[in-house]
């Protein structure tokens, strides 16, 4: 019989790269999305529905896919934007994840819900590397949201026995993604005289590709027990973000200056670097180096912004 993943949020951009994975692997993928048909992932979807969450609509979807697995990707993911709009950030983080909840609790209650949560939920750790058992500290909206988020997972585990698992994601990158640190570098590049950066360029992230993301998390989906399970999902270097310059513009073949302005923006983190042993004893390693995943990066950026 063909399993059923249903991946909210699939017209994303993490989104997008889940149905590949789940497609490739032989699942059936159903997809919600907001935007039109002509921008969902076709060719990996079996089925797609266009909705803006929370709908009555979900109900009657639930019922009829009865999913096995449940990918939940959708949720404003820019810091900067919780901070302007906190309320837009939590009806699309707290109130959509909740009623996504309720809803599989009450029509597909044996549904393993995998809920993308985010490193902003520590904040700025006290050591590093992070592990899961550390304390969470967000400093944004967007964390405490996705903190809160989490809670929900864990209440409709414990109350109602709905399975479910949290995958802390750190900074997640790849073809596709037209936001952050990464696509400001390749951008700024090829359309200005100088590259302007926030912060200081000791600021470390911890990055992953957006390949390695999907298969991490179907790995958790079919592996883990799926009991209010945290994962962190990372690469489990770190990397400072004066580095990444040097690795991508040469990419680029670029000569251009960049510089920091000092400033580093509020709540943004100042270091992140993942322990993944949670992850890696489920069998999952990070397979894209930071090289070779920001070459492929270039390349498309380039390919974006120029048209070759």
């Amino acid at each position: 019989m063909l399993k059923t993943v249903l991946i909210t949020g699939v017209t994303g951009f993490i989104g997008r790269y889940m149905a590949r994975q789940f497609a490739e692997a032989g699942w059936s993928v159903v997809g919600l999305g907001t935007r039109p048909q002509e921008n969902a992932p076709n060719q990996a979807l079996s089925h797609y529905y266009q909705l803006v969450l929370p709908s009555n609509e979900l109900t009657q979807i639930i019922q009829q896919v009865q999913p096995q697995i449940c990918i939940h990707c959708i949720g404003r993911a820019s810091v900067g934007l919780s901070l302007t709009e906190p309320n837009a950030d939590f009806k699309t983080s707290v109130e959509i994840t909740f009623e996504l909840l309720n809803t599989l609790r009450l029509y597909a209650p044996n549904c393993k819900t995998i809920y993308l949560s985010s490193a902003a939920v520590y904040g700025n750790p006290n050591s590093l590397p992070i592990a899961e058992t550390q304390e969470t500290k967000p400093i944004s909206p967007y964390g405490f949201h996705k903190l809160i988020c989490e809670q929900l997972c864990q209440e409709f585990y414990k109350i109602y026995q709905l399975p479910t698992a949290i995958v802390r994601i750190f900074s997640a990158y790849g073809p596709g993604l037209r936001r952050q640190v990464i696509w400001d570098i390749c951008h700024k590049s090829l359309t200005e005289s100088i590259v302007k950066l926030k912060g200081i360029g000791n600021e470390s992230r911890d990055f992953i590709h957006v390949i390695d993301v999907a298969k991490a998390i179907q790995t958790i989906s079919e592996l883990s027990p799926c009991e209010a399970d945290i994962y962190n999902l990372a690469s489990g270097l770190e990397t400072k973000i004066k580095k990444l310059p040097d690795l991508i513009i040469p990419e680029l073949e670029r000569k251009i200056e960049v510089e920091f302005d000092g400033i580093v923006p509020t709540g943004d983190p100042l270091n992140w670097q993942a322990n993944i042993s949670q992850l890696t004893n489920l069998g999952f390693t990070p397979e894209v180096s930071l090289e070779r995943g920001l070459k492929v990066y270039a390349q498309w950026c380039r390919a974006e912004v120029l048209g070759w």
